[in-house]
């Protein structure tokens, strides 16, 4: 019994190792350190909360680590009921329900609570941007300051209440 303990705990692990910060606008890949920036303003028209998949192209995870660790776990479960052929059935059932969970598991605990904002820039035109953080951490009329390298983006809270020199 200790050991499906362990292997379930292993597998929680496992599954919740992925780094969801770096969709956040308060972290930075090194790639972006110590590059070149532009900088822009804009206003807040509307934020929305939203959840980012972490690991994920086309919606779906590409770890496998909740599979398998479902799949083994299943199976080793699977394995202590019954004799003969409905062992073998119960294993093959229990790697099998156990690869379905472990999945969904997984996908759930990679997701990241996101805010998605739109974005009336000072050029006028709108942009919507989804990065990690909390819809309280802002509101439609909101100044927000805009840093890109080209590709990525982030959105942070003007503080300098509009001021510029």
């Amino acid at each position: 019994m200790k050991k499906i303990i362990t292997l379930a705990v292993l597998a929680a692990i496992l599954s919740g190792c992925s780094n969801s910060d770096l969709y956040s606008g308060d972290v930075y890949t090194a790639d972006q350190a110590k590059q070149v920036q532009q900088v822009s303003y804009g206003t807040v028209v509307s934020v929305r909360p939203v959840k980012i998949q972490a690991n994920a192209s086309n919606g779906k995870s590409e770890n496998v680590a909740g599979s398998l660790g479902g799949a083994v776990l299943g199976g080793v479960l699977g394995n202590t009921i019954g004799d003969g052929t409905g062992r073998v059935l119960a294993v093959a059932t229990g790697a099998i329900g156990g690869a379905i969970l472990g999945d969904a598991i997984q996908d759930k605990t990679s997701q990241a609570s996101a805010v998605e904002l739109e974005i009336k820039q000072e050029n006028g035109s709108n942009i919507v941007i989804i990065q990690k953080g909390s819809a309280n951490n802002f509101y439609a009329g909101q100044p927000v300051r805009l840093v890109t390298n080209g590709k990525k983006i982030s959105a942070s809270p003007r503080y300098d209440n509009g001021s510029r020199e």
